[in-house]
């Protein structure tokens, strides 16, 4: 046989052995093969995973640097906040909001629980009670309530004018006439008694945080969130959602997404995920993948599972639509093709 002869029937057989190569790799990409193909190398790969640690697949660097390129780094798309508050206002006017109340998404146990879990915030407590005493916007209010108790009491509801029939309307008529005869009397009058008050508020405030310390315990907490509780858990969802509206929900989406993109960058987020990282591997770095993956529930029969619901019916509709033979033959031609697989061939 001459050399073109044998270039020539090298060429069909390679032809032939790569045509039957990609029938042979299709046909055990489909039906009880593949399955069997997963399932046998998910136990190679979990046999493995009994031997190899955490820290050897990748390293806690690795991790924070993919945190870094994907959650801190990415840009992401501006039709990503307008994407999550369509999605947000069709979860929000869904059929089930109406049909669902909070006592069957939160058992009164589960309530009654959290309640038990928050009530040992004692110290955040007394602390919360005193930062609303010193805020100014309690203290005006005290300030304007004890005002008008005070004038209201003096002009209307004192003990002389329920007792004496007409005082009420002879001291509103002395006012009057006092106000005529004094311009500006009631307005020093006024000023004298919110003066008093002035100097008073801090005993008044001080007074009102030591009545709430007290009053506030806890079985008095206990039973004045659970009632209230009792009074909500048969309402719907979507009747706690009255006002607001999806213009006002997609604006909140908006702002949280805002956050978001502002957060991410900051010192505070890289500290909790290194915090989270470090402790990941300071328990898991040096121990078997297994062990992580028993902790996390992660057995052979949930990826099984998984791989049958979600991997099978994609490996299916890529084998239909033709990408795996075109996978195959950019992958194995490139070998049939080699100079390597050539020489083998020919000899």
């Amino acid at each position: 046989m001459d050399s073109t002869s044998m270039t020539k029937s090298t060429a069909s057989l390679t032809d032939k052995l790569f045509e039957a190569h990609v029938k042979h790799e299709l046909s055990a990409l489909k039906g009880a093969k593949l399955t069997k193909f997963l399932e046998t190398e998910l136990d190679e790969l979990l046999d493995h995973a009994n031997t190899i640690r955490l820290e050897q697949l990748v390293s806690a660097e690795q991790v924070m640097g993919v945190i870094q390129r994907i959650v801190v780094n990415m840009e992401l798309d501006a039709g990503i906040p307008e994407l999550a508050g369509e999605m947000a206002a069709k979860v929000t006017n869904a059929p089930v909001q109406a049909e669902t109340t909070l006592g069957e998404i939160l058992s009164r146990e589960q309530a009654a629980a959290f309640v038990e879990e928050a009530l040992e915030l004692r110290q955040q407590r007394e602390r919360f009670i005193a930062e609303i005493m010193a805020h100014p916007v309690y203290q005006e209010l005290v300030s304007n309530v004890v005002y008008h108790g005070l004038v209201n009491y003096l002009y209307e509801d004192n003990l002389l004018t329920r007792s004496v029939p007409g005082v009420g309307s002879m001291m509103k008529l002395g006012k009057k006439v006092a106000n005529k005869a004094v311009p500006g009397l009631d307005e020093t009058f006024e000023r004298r008694i919110k003066a008093w008050l002035s100097d008073s508020l801090p005993g008044l405030i001080t007074r009102s945080e030591q009545f709430l310390q007290k009053a506030l315990t806890d079985d008095e907490l206990r039973d004045s969130v659970m009632a209230a509780w009792v009074s909500l858990e048969g309402t719907t969802i979507a009747e706690l959602n009255e006002g607001m509206g999806d213009v006002r929900l997609q604006e909140f989406v908006v702002l949280g997404y805002e956050f978001w993109l502002n957060f991410r960058k900051t010192p505070y987020f890289e500290g909790c995920a290194r915090a989270v990282v470090d402790h990941l591997y300071e328990k898991y770095g040096g121990v078997p993948v297994m062990d992580l993956l028993q902790d996390l529930g992660v057995t052979r029969e949930v990826i099984v599972t998984e791989l049958k619901e979600l991997a099978l019916p994609v490996v299916d509709v890529l084998r239909e639509e033709g990408y795996l033979e075109a996978l195959l033959r950019r992958r194995l031609g490139a070998f049939y093709r080699s100079s390597a697989a050539k020489k083998l061939l020919a000899e």
